[in-house]
């Protein structure tokens, strides 16, 4: 009887004990590690490892580690970032310059992919394949008639190299489908728009949307081809121009500067300061050269522009350049994804670097910023913000100025000449381009004839052209507004030239008509032809 009493006596206490000990044990070992000193990535292993063997339901570990990975990423800076294995093979086309397709351009002509051009020595061309050609089928599939856009178009068209692909097509008045078999292959993606003479003398070079790894080669032969038709001098335009290669950028101004200037140095945490300096075997380094920017331009642009600034060796004008002074570095994954992580800014050889501020976590902040410059007038008033940034000393002991992009020697504002309401509607509707192809397709047989971009631009210019598009526009839903139309008349017909002009005679010919009302260019020009973007004028004019 007394250990029965005993027992009862004591069963609560060893049921407490019990638990407390469980309760011990339990959160002892619930613990993701032993040590209270658990790093980051130790962190984020545990906690993938718990939802892989606990969580409730099935998980796609890949998916969640690619839906995680560009969020830890941009959290570090705005230009370091993930990227993904789909997304790569873009990224390496606009870097390599090249991609692997059948070597044509195309148009969505009311449901109907119609072929505008052929490059030259392409596998379309040597399949036989014309310009004006209807594609309605691609293998199998009918693609005539189909709500399609241009990525599906080009999703159907690009391939391996070296793999076929079986086209329908329709041409002219026929009406049976020719079925013609083209063999993918490389064709480049040029990263020069257009190389012409706009004066005499002056030559200009249209750089793209960025500097890729064939840049160089291709700027090379530019400036060769204009240096036989009488170029002296040159402006490149970097406008839009989002940077790219910075090996490629130090080979192009390289071409423009003398032995042992420097051109752009780099440097970071982890990474010493890295000297560029021209090599003294350019081939204009006595020519004068302009270089037009503007809030687009970025990155390998600004280096450009820079070096040329700082030197004294030409002129920049145009808009405060975007801001974007973050050198980046590549690894690769097995999967064919990459991490680009910055690890080091650049600085012009003035000493000044252009990257823009921003704040750890406020990136959508700093993507609106050309928008925020728009909406606060900087596009359309001089740039003051020079007199909030520390101000340094080219190599001729001009003034400039740090931070927040390359303030252009003479500023020049965004034309806003003719843009309005209805211009807006138009052109965001893509209406001027859907009219200038309609009428080069229904009119291609005359505007053929024509040997020179400049002959069909002055039959053009005979045609009522801009009458046909607002009645065009009007079919599509927008109303005529007869002071905006004449407001914007000279800017929608600039461009339904250009756009015509580009279906006969390419793309350099529809920057060369584009550009016949760009003010900048005409700026540049007559800098060059007075004398004013000479060194020996620059420091005497002393800009800025």
């Amino acid at each position: 009887m007394d250990a029965e009493k005993k027992v009862r006596t004591w069963l609560p206490l060893w049921v407490g004990v019990g638990i407390a000990l469980g309760i011990f044990i339990g959160s002892k070992y619930g613990q993701f590690g032993r040590s209270g000193n658990m790093d980051g990535a130790g962190k984020i292993d545990a906690v993938m490892n718990y939802i892989r063997e606990s969580y409730v339901d099935t998980v796609n570990m890949r998916q969640l580690v690619e839906d995680a990975l560009p969020n830890i990423i941009q959290e570090l800076d705005p230009h370091s970032e993930y990227i993904s294995a789909a997304d790569m093979k873009r990224v390496n086309e606009d870097l390599e310059g090249h991609f692997s397709g059948i070597g044509v351009t195309f148009y969505l002509l009311r449901d109907t992919i119609v072929v505008t051009s052929i490059v030259e020595g392409g596998p379309s061309e040597a399949a036989g394949i014309m310009s004006w050609d209807r594609i309605v089928r691609v293998n199998d599939t009918l693609v005539a008639g189909q709500n399609f856009v241009n990525e599906n178009v080009l999703e159907m068209l690009r391939g391996e190299k070296g793999s076929e692909v079986k086209l329908g097509i329709l041409r002219d008045q026929e009406k049976e489908l020719r079925e013609i078999t083209v063999t993918r292959a490389d064709i480049p993606m040029n990263s020069v728009n257009a190389a012409y003479m706009v004066s005499e003398k002056v030559g200009l070079i249209k750089l793209g949307r960025n500097f890729g790894f064939q840049t160089f080669s291709e700027f090379i032969s530019a400036i060769s081809k204009l240096k036989s038709q009488g170029a002296t001098s040159f402006m490149i335009d970097l406008r839009g121009n989002a940077g790219g290669s910075l090996e490629t950028v130090v080979a192009m101004v390289n071409e423009f500067l003398h032995k042992g200037d420097l051109i752009v140095y780099t440097e970071g945490r982890s990474f010493p300061r890295t000297d560029n300096y021209a090599n003294g075997s350019g081939t204009c380094k006595e020519d004068e050269v302009v270089v037009l920017i503007d809030e687009l331009s970025a990155s390998a642009s600004e280096i450009f522009a820079g070096a040329v600034q700082d030197h004294d060796r030409g002129l920049v004008i145009g808009r405060r350049s975007f801001g974007k002074g973050l050198v980046q570095s590549q690894r690769n994954f097995p999967d064919g994804s990459a991490v680009r992580l910055t690890i080091a800014r650049y600085y012009t050889a003035s000493g000044r670097s252009i990257q823009r501020g921003y704040e750890k976590g406020k990136y959508a902040e700093y993507e609106m910023d050309a928008i925020n410059r728009y909406l606060e007038g900087d596009y359309v008033n001089v740039d003051t913000l020079s007199n909030h940034l520390t101000p340094y000393q080219t190599i001729g002991g001009r003034m400039v100025y740090g931070g927040d992009g390359i303030m252009p020697d003479i500023f020049m504002a965004r034309d806003t000449a003719g843009i309005n309401p209805y211009y807006n509607l138009v052109v965001n509707n893509r209406l001027d381009e859907q009219y200038a192809m309609l009428y080069s397709d229904m009119n291609r047989k005359k505007l053929s004839r024509y040997d020179h971009w400049e002959e069909l631009y002055h039959h053009l210019r005979q045609q009522p052209l801009l009458m046909n598009l607002v009645s065009y526009a009007d079919h599509n839903g927008i109303r005529r507004r007869p002071y905006y139309i004449q407001e914007s008349a000279e800017l929608l017909e600039n461009m339904l030239y250009a756009y015509i002009i580009r279906n006969f005679f390419g793309e350099e010919a529809f920057w060369a008509a584009y550009h016949k009302r760009d003010k900048l260019i005409k700026m540049g020009v007559e800098l060059i032809e007075t004398g004013k973007a000479s060194h020996e004028a620059i420091l005497r004019e002393a800009y800025r």
